[in-house]
């Protein structure tokens, strides 16, 4: 069963037994909405995309999760951003609340992004504040909404909460070691402080068992989406996981390549096991 928002997000629920398993895509959306007037080539902004993860994880609902899916792309606003992350050189006017921008948002990957690449602006010019509000009301805040009420009802139903948070990554992102090649998955927890390390294990050692090169928050640490719901001391358990684009798409057409199958097969065994560890974690809680 699907609950949608038109344009902004799509929760597919279980359609068996639940468990208190979550698995969200937030930036493989592919919906431009008509107010997203940029000036860079749309063939450059998509590779923003977390193109087709989606389906890479379409499988959760069939083993008792939750699958929330953003709609929007990531480069129109970014939920995997703290609301407040916004270059205010951006803006046309003053922003009605203090705003903190982060090295993200240097970056020009902040809430609002202002680069579509390095030395290629977004926009030919500075944003409405009204608009960039707009943004928020309509798709950021409904995305966290969804969020919180999904982990709030399962860590109040079963005591504890397994989220994992499903993005892609390019292969020629910078891996933080020198003369390193970047691996097939990148974990991350924000070293160590949003979930238990058991989690974290477990997910590490079904993908090895693939065969495929595992890192742990090298160069991938996760950000607003699992500092935010996160909280181990609760028993809610948030990782992040990347995977690498080479593995099932052509980085430049975004088209699936032949890979594109047998990785969505491990990742539905990963689904599966991870539904399986979270329902025995939840059963030895319940037996101290």
């Amino acid at each position: 069963m699907s609950f949608v928002i038109e344009d902004v997000l799509v929760r597919n629920d279980p359609t068996g037994p639940r468990v208190p398993v979550l698995f969200d895509s937030p930036h493989s959306g592919t919906v431009y909405p008509p107010s997203f007037h940029f000036s860079c080539p749309l063939s450059l902004l998509r590779q923003a995309e977390d193109t087709h993860v989606e389906e890479l994880f379409a499988s959760a609902p069939d083993s008792g999760a939750t699958l929330l899916c953003a709609l929007f792309p990531r480069s129109f606003i970014d939920v995997n951003r703290a609301a407040d992350d916004i270059d205010p050189a951006l803006l046309d006017g003053p922003w009605p609340e203090p705003l903190r921008p982060t090295d993200k948002s240097t970056a020009g990957i902040g809430l609002i992004r202002t680069l579509c690449r390095p030395g290629l602006p977004m926009y030919d010019g500075r944003l409405p504040v009204a608009e960039v509000l707009d943004r928020i009301d309509r798709y950021y805040r409904p995305y966290h909404f969804q969020m919180a009420s999904i982990l709030d009802g399962l860590a109040t139903r079963f005591g504890g909460v397994w989220h994992l948070n499903c993005h892609s990554m390019p292969s020629n992102s910078p891996t933080g070691r020198a003369n390193a090649a970047l691996a097939d998955f990148v974990i991350g927890d924000r070293d160590g402080t949003t979930s238990e390390p058991g989690f974290v294990a477990m997910v590490a050692e079904t993908l090895r068992g693939f065969g495929y090169g595992v890192a742990v928050n090298d160069p991938y640490k996760g950000v607003e989406l699992i500092a935010r719901y996160g909280i181990p001391a609760q028993n809610r358990h948030s990782i992040q996981l990347e995977i690498n684009r080479r593995l099932y798409m052509n980085e430049e057409t975004l088209e699936r390549t032949e890979g594109f199958e047998r990785l969505r097969g491990h990742m539905a065994v990963l689904v599966r096991r991870i539904a399986d560890y979270a329902v025995s974690r939840v059963a030895v809680a319940a037996a101290e």
